[in-house]
């Protein structure tokens, strides 16, 4: 992998954790994420008519994201009813990537090095060593893990969905934006149906939010994307987990969260895997 797509990788890892920081830092953590999606499909919509359409070999992989993605957002919420984001999350990140490489050779016909291989390890183990940690403080719930599980598989699907028809579009940068509009569509849908007259009072409130975070996770979902079709998508499914090294530094030193030895411990299984990939 290149050095240039490690480093756009690890700036979207970036801007992920930064946005996600956004969305933790302040009022209803669930319409903030509304707030953030919509904005970034709004974002998205006008940008389209300025950029080149996909190719329609490109269209039923955007209609079966957008089925995966409506899932992720189902299965995310649950999970965070039956339990605490700090189980359930690194558990869905770190799970993923390694379900991506393991499909990843018989789906999309890629064959990764030994060293993408250690690398891919190095990340998943460390994110889901912050799980573990998150299990002994909180205590575990088993209802939790499943979905989170589960959700994880939902995570590596989507993934290689977008993986192969960022590649078969031909404009990567108009692809993203259909992404997102079609990801923001059913969420504000059911949002306005579930609970009205809240959302358009909590935008208004939070417009610094919902531009930051929009622009965040529109940036770096459009990046990871373009990384996918210069390198293999495993790889880069795994390295967009370091947005968790990211997010532990950003909680210590902006949010002043108190982190421990064992998840400092995580973070370097993290960097080295970082490490590992930038030279594989």
């Amino acid at each position: 992998m290149s050095g240039t797509v490690v480093l756009v990788v690890l700036f979207a890892a970036l801007m992920h954790a930064s946005w996600n920081a956004v969305v933790k830092s302040e009022g209803d953590k669930f319409l903030n994420t509304v707030v953030v999606v919509t904005s970034a499909g709004l974002i998205a919509a006008v940008c389209l008519p300025f950029l080149p359409a996909p190719a329609p070999e490109s269209w039923p992989f955007l209609a079966a994201s957008g089925v995966a993605q409506v899932i992720y957002l189902a299965l995310v919420a649950a999970a965070y009813r039956s339990g605490d984001m700090s189980q359930a999350y690194p558990i869905m990140r770190g799970t993923a990537p390694l379900i991506v490489a393991l499909a990843s050779g018989p789906l999309v016909g890629e064959v990764l090095s030994l060293q993408k291989w250690i690398g891919i390890a190095l990340i998943c183990a460390g994110v889901l060593a912050l799980a573990l940690e998150s299990r002994r403080r909180v205590g575990a719930n088993r209802t939790t893990t499943i979905l989170a599980l589960v959700n994880a598989v939902v995570i590596a699907s989507y993934t290689l969905i977008d993986g192969l028809g960022v590649r078969h579009s031909g404009a990567p940068a108009a692809y993203t934006m259909w992404v997102f509009v079609l990801n923001a569509v059913p969420l504000l849908v059911w949002t306005l149906i579930m609970r009205r007259g809240e959302l358009w009072p909590h935008f208004v409130k939070r417009t610094r939010l919902a531009t930051i975070g929009g622009v965040g996770t529109l940036g770096s979902y459009g990046l990871a994307l373009w990384a996918m079709t210069m390198a293999p998508v495993a790889a880069v499914a795994a390295l967009r987990e370091t947005s968790i090294l990211f997010a532990v530094a950003i909680s210590a030193f902006i949010l002043k969260e108190r982190v421990g030895p064992k998840r400092l411990a995580a973070v370097a299984f993290i960097a080295a895997g970082a490490a590992v990939m930038r030279i594989a």
